[in-house]
């Protein structure tokens, strides 16, 4: 950890150093380590410090980004001097305006010390419980402990400045015999958080439960999608359509439908940098301070998240959404949540005929963006329920369903929600009881 003041001297130093009429410098450093396991046994444990400065300069309207990770006033200069020489071998591009300019940024905590020093005996430990408990049942355990902590730091030359410290738990796992298997996460700043006997439970528990599944008939069925499957459809919906640059693109699945129904009235979807149930970020990769947006209201189209550039070109202001530049993407939301309701999984199960218990997705891929049509498989806890009870567990089916679809036929939404990890940050999600949902085969396993 350099610390707020360490930070704010590099980013300066690189400031001085450019001659561009605009430039942004990003400071991001991790110290991470990871403890991963399988066999039932810990059988690698690595650690990672890096640091990374990346700088955009510009030059008119042309545009060049350079990265080194090597802090040294010789390697800030010669950074410098590779972004401006990458800038003047760009075309200009006309939509360009400007880097954003300084705005109030709230701070948040999302560093904890404990989290911070956790190390390697500290993870065996946990890790030890998950394996006994593997072991005890006649199971084998797999999976991976992170622990670490980062900082992002932000500045360009219009006088922007934010820091932000932050530390991350992360740890999932798969417990499986010959022919089950049990899954079960958990994600948070704090380490203190993490309970490994309960998650222990929970993974072994689905592969006692999974043993000698049989195939059902592909169809239409029921789903009860716990928190974990439920993440994979934020997920896409962020993926396909949620940035203002997917609208301005045409090729979102609320173009066009701002102000419309798109999802049943039950559903509501937003984005916050800021709630501390996730994993709070003030403020983006341009310096900009997140906003609250509320993506669907009740099932209304609202909005879409937006980083200066996107702003800049329909007249509107950036929502704190910017990914480091370049990229392809454009904005996008990194921390999602989607509102509770008022039942229990227990209460989903006792009003379903017939239907499916699903615990997570695996392997999601998108086969049509407007309608988010994604074809993926069912993994680690696959139940058919009859009459409001689970009868027996189930091979993994493949489905293809459009998310929007699914979001339509809500029936239930559970009053307790989990966080769950994106490739972007981490959604907030509850359990969902869809009435349809479309199977499309089966597997032999």
């Amino acid at each position: 950890m350099l610390g707020k003041e360490r930070a704010q001297q590099i980013l300066s130093r690189a400031l001085t150093c450019s001659k561009a009429d605009q430039t942004e410098v990003i400071l991001s450093t991790a110290d991470s380590s990871l403890t991963r396991f399988a066999n039932s046994a810990i059988h690698q444990n690595v650690s990672e410090t890096n640091a990374e400065l990346r700088v955009r300069v510009v030059l008119g309207k042309r545009i060049g980004v350079a990265s080194t990770n090597d802090l040294s006033v010789n390697s800030i200069k010669n950074v410098i001097e590779n972004a401006t020489t990458i800038a003047k071998l760009q075309e200009e591009n006309p939509e360009f305006v400007s880097l954003p300019s300084p705005g109030p940024i709230r701070s948040v905590n999302a560093y904890v010390e404990q989290t911070a020093s956790f190390g390697p005996e500290d993870r065996a430990k946990e890790v030890a419980i998950i394996c006994r408990k593997a072991r005890e049942n006649g199971l084998i355990a797999a999976g991976a402990f992170t622990t670490g902590s980062s900082e992002l730091a932000v500045a360009n030359s219009i006088g922007v400045f934010g820091y932000h410290p932050s530390t991350l738990a992360d740890i999932n796992m798969v417990i499986a015999s010959e022919d089950s298997s049990g899954y079960a996460d958990h994600v948070s700043t704090d380490v203190a958080t993490v309970d490994s006997e309960r998650l222990a439970d929970e993974a072994v528990l689905k592969a006692l439960q999974t043993r000698n599944p049989v195939a059902v008939t592909p169809g239409e069925y029921e789903v009860i999608l716990e928190e974990y499957a439920a993440n994979d459809i934020l997920h896409f919906l962020a993926e396909t359509g949620l940035s203002a640059l997917a609208v301005q693109e045409d090729r979102s699945f609320i173009a066009h439908k701002f102000g419309q129904k798109l999802v049943g009235e039950n559903v509501s979807i937003w984005d916050d940098g800021l709630d501390p149930s996730g994993l709070p970020m003030p403020f983006d990769y341009e310096g900009v301070p997140k906003e609250k947006v509320m993506m669907i209201d009740h099932g209304v189209a609202k909005n879409v998240v937006y980083d200066s550039y996107t702003a800049s070109r329909v007249g509107k202001r950036s929502t704190g959404h910017a990914l480091p530049s370049p990229n392809t993407i454009g904005p996008i939301p990194m921390n999602m949540f989607m509102a509770a309701g008022d039942v229990t999984k227990e209460a989903m199960l006792r009003s379903t005929k017939r239907g499916i218990w699903v615990t997570r997705f695996w392997y999601t891929r998108t086969v049509h963006p407007l309608p988010v049509l994604v074809t993926g498989m069912t993994r680690d806890g696959s139940f058919l329920i009859e009459n409001g009870e689970i009868t027996r567990p189930i091979k993994n089916m493949r489905f293809t369903q459009s998310y929007l679809e699914g979001l339509s036929n809500v029936e239930m939404i559970s009053s307790d929600t989990k966080l769950q990890r994106t490739w972007a940050g981490a959604n907030r999600v509850p359990a969902l009881k869809i009435a349809r949902w479309r199977f499309t085969s089966t597997t032999e396993y």
